[in-house]
């Protein structure tokens, strides 16, 4: 008699799949170009994130002023802003911001959001109860009104833009681990697991969870973007990070007023932002393929 806790015909199909049938759900990546920019385009962030003072030609601290709002040139690819700092280093530089908040706001929303979606869905009663009002007074808002809303109550700064992304958008973990949680309950190898004495930590961690990660990694890879589009507009608002940090949305609102004068300072910050979500979306949309059963199958 198998007293499996994990579904037999997963582990049957998971030994049957030659090499080749295991690694198929890198088959998006190989055979779709949209995710294949988006993967060289995430690259080159990380580069300039990593190695932005290295890799950018000036001090993006620098000002000349007698280069005050140069258009692009050989020597200044990009232009100058109004202050006379190269608008390619900032824009390099400002790349560090963006990864940090984008991967540490999914990080901590993807924590917290998830946490409260397994313990709703699993026990249900009141914390079900408390957990899907909080999400119903978050979707009664924009997320985007939510974190100006937490940065005027956290105040401005890197770390304080993070917390204030990721408790705006962890609604979005907490109502997809919700749901899947409420349907892998059901299931056999759940009942097997409280049969033999599983504790309700160990059943969370080691037969729930991981039978909800694919819609959970797909949601964080699209949430991504949305934190950097909130990064960059609540810079643009002036509740950003410090105004000696260069951020993507700060040089972005710095150029608005000369906008009619010098078209670079709002065309290639816009730019840089586009790219960036467009890339994270392709690359979340070949995760999705890859991650669906019903794609896959």
């Amino acid at each position: 008699m198998d007293l499996s806790l994990n579904p037999p015909a997963q582990d049957a199909a998971a030994d049957d799949l030659p090499p080749p049938a295991r690694r198929r759900w890198l088959r998006p990546f190989r055979t779709d170009r949209k995710a294949q920019f988006g993967l060289v385009v995430l690259a080159l962030l990380v580069l300039c994130a990593l190695f932005g003072p290295l890799l950018s030609p000036y001090d993006p601290t620098e000002t000349s002023f007698d280069l005050t709002l140069s258009p692009p040139s050989l020597a200044h690819p990009l232009g100058v802003d109004d202050l006379g700092r190269d608008v390619l280093s900032r824009l390099i530089v400002g790349a560090q911001v963006s990864l940090v908040v984008g991967l540490s706001t999914v990080a901590l929303a993807l924590v917290v959001g998830v946490t409260l979606g397994l313990l709703a869905g699993y026990f249900g009663g009141w914390i079900d109860f408390l957990v899907m009002r909080h999400i119903d007074l978050q979707w009664a808002f924009p997320n985007f009104i939510i974190a100006v809303y937490m940065v005027a109550v956290f105040g401005t700064g890197l770390w304080n833009v993070v917390i204030a992304v990721s408790l705006a958008y962890l609604d979005d973990f907490a109502r997809i681990a919700r749901g899947m949680v409420l349907t892998i309950k059901q299931e056999q190898y759940i009942d097997a697991a409280r049969t033999v004495g599983c504790s309700h930590a160990r059943i969370l961690l080691r037969h729930v969870l991981p039978n909800a990660g694919a819609p959970l990694i797909v949601q964080a890879t699209v949430s991504v973007s949305y934190a950097i589009l909130a990064e960059a507009g609540l810079s643009f608002l002036g509740l950003g990070v410090d105004a000696d940090t260069p951020t993507w949305g700060l040089i972005l609102a710095e150029g608005r007023t000369f906008i009619s004068r010098a078209w670079w300072l709002g065309v290639f910050p816009g730019l840089f932002i586009m790219l960036t979500v467009l890339s994270i979306n392709f690359v979340g949309d070949a995760l999705r393929d890859a991650l669906d059963v019903r794609e896959t199958g």
